[in-house]
């Protein structure tokens, strides 16, 4: 039996146990316990991480590249989703891992992460935030489709969709404040990063930067080499194939 001078969460405690299996324990036995278990657990997370991460990136892209036909949109997508989630995981190290703001949450001193927050919390919020990102490139590729316009079709859009993306951001983010309120760590962490993400993704991600950054590229939204349009089925959005994308009209001269 060995009890370390100091708690679980200490950072020390990996040391401690790497040091104990190196040095102490003959051959053919193992260490157990609880803090064994975690050192173990966040490892084994630490390790799947950027496989996860990696494997449900690429195969978002794929799935988008060949539902809307393009490069750049998919790209776009993982990559506001990518910076909602990094947001996420700022706000719960600072108010859990630095304590700010830990006593609003019931909170008498800053606590580690857990270590499969981490992995929970990105498969949870890529799905949340690919979800409002789909329902918002479905009405701007529409608009496209119809007129050729391309910024024209992310005014279009963001009009159509604005409304219902903020409604039901608001009610999600209600239901994740009621786990932040849980007496439970693991829940209390969870609520609050995915309150967080939740919020900065309808609003500042989805309402803001997304808009401005089709309007920026204009017509290469709808980018696609030549070779992939071969190979990709044409497939629409609800179902068939999607119509052929109108190509924007030059204005007509006036006449005296």
């Amino acid at each position: 039996m060995v009890t370390p001078e100091y708690g679980p969460q200490d950072e020390r405690v990996t040391g401690l146990v790497d040091r104990i299996r190196a040095d102490v324990l003959p051959p053919g036995s193992e260490i157990t316990g609880l803090t064994a278990a975690y050192v173990d657990l966040s490892r084994t997370l630490s390790d799947r991480l950027w496989p996860v991460i990696g494997a449900v990136v690429a195969t978002s892209f794929l799935m988008l590249m060949i539902v809307f036909r393009s490069v750049l949109a998919p790209l776009k997508a993982a990559a506001m989703n990518l910076l909602s989630i990094g947001a996420a995981y700022g706000v719960l190290t600072a108010v859990f891992q630095w304590g700010w703001g830990a006593e609003l949450l019931g909170l008498p001193h800053s606590v580690p992460v857990s270590s499969f927050i981490l992995l929970l919390l990105f498969a949870v919020l890529f799905g949340v935030s690919m979800d409002y990102e789909v329902f918002l490139l479905s009405r701007v590729r529409e608009a496209w489709l119809r007129s050729g316009d391309a910024r024209g079709s992310v005014s279009t859009g963001l009009a159509a969709t604005g409304r219902v993306i903020s409604s039901a951001a608001m009610i999600m983010v209600a239901v994740f404040l009621g786990f932040a309120a849980d007496p439970g760590l693991v829940v209390k962490q969870m609520g609050v990063g995915l309150a967080v993400a939740v919020a900065l993704d309808a609003t500042v991600v989805r309402l803001v930067l997304v808009p401005a950054t089709m309007s920026l590229l204009g017509r290469a939204n709808w980018w696609l080499p030549r070779p992939l349009a071969r190979i990709l089925p044409d497939i629409g959005v609800h179902g068939g194939s999607a119509p052929p994308a109108v190509p924007e009209r030059e204005p007509e001269p006036s006449r005296a």
